[in-house]
């Protein structure tokens, strides 16, 4: 029988790794969430208009499902924290998300409306920081950001497919083809959640702390190579003692980190500048073309293929350590997205405008979680952090939206797009030194 080093707790008699079903299971999560997550998605507009929904109404109920997001992400962050039912946050906010979508179709009047949306946002703010934290415990930090970038391939993957399918449901069978596939994607979601192994989720190391185990199917090595060299009991990769309860989140560990505070100002500047340019550049064909839906379905695609190139690209970026050079040049698309942007005005435009869109947000979506964990690492507040970073980021994306609508009607669409990439400018000064205290660490 081989030694067990000292400190650590034998495999067995602890976690057990992720089975290759695991992996597969984890990665038909993300397929199917692309559709199952957003309920009716962007298909709600539409169908409440029909119903005769003006368009502040519908504001109206973008708007609270916005707020109720932000102001809930952080709770919902700090419980995955300190929760062991990670997979039941994943499967009654999907259920939840469903039922109330089915709600909306049958009774469209507003006091329904509101109230299962509003049900709806504050269901899908747990699926976000328990699918994260399922994939940190499943792999481990050292695989931890390949397997992001595997996440988000299958969810882009995702996205393209049921997107497809979702205009076929819509254009052979109505909104009861849509419905039948909501109903299919919600059920495909849930038995792939399900079908993770919960003895694959080391719940210790998916908040951040030192794995209890390092020998699993992934290939972590069984010295624990790779890791963050920790002190403290909380930190040491020992099982907790009997009676022990884990640290409680604390904005104090979060507000002494410098380079995360940091990392949030800068993905508050970039998205404050990103956010509106693909809706604006829709706005503006839409009115010179009078073709709105072919005109958004292509910037939807062409973002969305490139986020999938991104993915991809984003695993063999993380192998080989290119993270910091990889996050200078995706906020570095937004500046060029701009300068195009603002140079032509022909509708070809809109495809090398779109591709950086999708790489730049696609490496970003992976690299955030992938750098949060690294700054993080060994505080046992992963997930609130991460949480706390995406409302920051959210709240500079939201804010956008009235400073561009106010450019527009005074200087233009032109002059918008470039003003905006700018800001990608200013948000590399707050990156830069967030990348520092972010280095790979033996």
């Amino acid at each position: 029988m081989s030694a067990v080093p000292a400190g650590r707790a034998p495999a067995s008699a602890a976690i057990a790794g992720p089975t290759v079903a695991t992996l597969w299971a984890l990665a038909l999560l993300n397929f199917f969430l692309a559709d199952a997550r957003d309920g009716l998605g962007p298909f709600l507009d539409a169908f409440l208009t029909t119903k005769g929904w003006q368009p502040m109404d519908l504001g109206m109920l973008a708007t609270i499902g916005g707020a109720i997001g932000l102001a809930a992400g952080v709770p919902a962050g700090a419980f995955a924290d300190r929760t062991r039912s990670k997979r039941m946050m994943i499967v009654v906010p999907i259920a939840l998300i469903t039922a109330m979508s089915f709600l909306c179709i049958a009774w469209p009047q507003q006091g329904v409306v509101f109230v299962t949306q509003a049900l709806a946002a504050l269901a899908g703010v747990l699926i976000a920081p328990a699918l994260t934290g399922i994939t940190l415990g499943v792999v481990g930090p050292k695989h931890f950001g390949r397997q992001l970038g595997k996440n988000e391939a299958w969810n882009h993957a995702g996205n393209v497919v049921l997107l497809g399918g979702t205009w076929g449901a819509s254009a052979w069978f109505g909104l009861p083809g849509v419905a039948g596939l909501m109903l299919i994607t919600t059920i495909a979601a849930i038995m792939a959640t399900l079908a993770i192994a919960p003895a694959s989720i080391d719940h210790a190391a998916a908040r951040g702390l030192a794995p209890s185990h390092v020998d699993n199917a992934a290939g972590l090595d069984s010295t624990g190579a790779g890791m963050v060299a920790l002190s403290g009991p909380a930190c040491s990769g020992q099982p907790p003692a009997a009676g022990a309860t884990p640290p409680a989140p604390s904005w104090r560990v979060l507000a002494a980190n410098r380079p995360l505070l940091l990392l949030s100002v800068a993905l508050l500047l970039f998205h404050f500048g990103n956010a509106p340019l693909a809706r604006l550049i829709s706005q503006q064909f839409a009115l010179q073309m009078q073709r709105p839906f072919e005109t958004t379905a292509v910037i939807t695609m062409v973002s969305q293929l490139s986020a999938l190139a991104a993915a991809l690209l984003a695993q063999r970026i993380i192998r080989l350590d290119w993270v910091r050079a990889a996050a200078v040049l995706a906020v570095l698309s937004l500046p060029l997205r701009g300068v195009l942007a603002y140079s032509f005005s022909e509708f070809a435009m809109i495809y090398p405008v779109q591709l950086l869109d999708g790489l730049g947000v696609g490496l970003l979506g992976i690299l955030t979680p992938f750098l949060v964990e690294r700054l993080t690492r060994g505080s046992g507040h992963f997930n609130m952090a991460l949480a706390a970073v995406m409302v920051v980021q959210g709240v500079g994306a939201a804010s956008s939206n009235v400073v561009a609508g106010y450019l527009v009607t005074h200087y233009g669409y032109a002059m918008t797009y470039l003003l905006h990439g700018s800001f990608a400018l200013v948000a590399l000064a707050a990156l830069l030194p967030a990348l520092a205290g972010a280095r790979a660490r033996p």
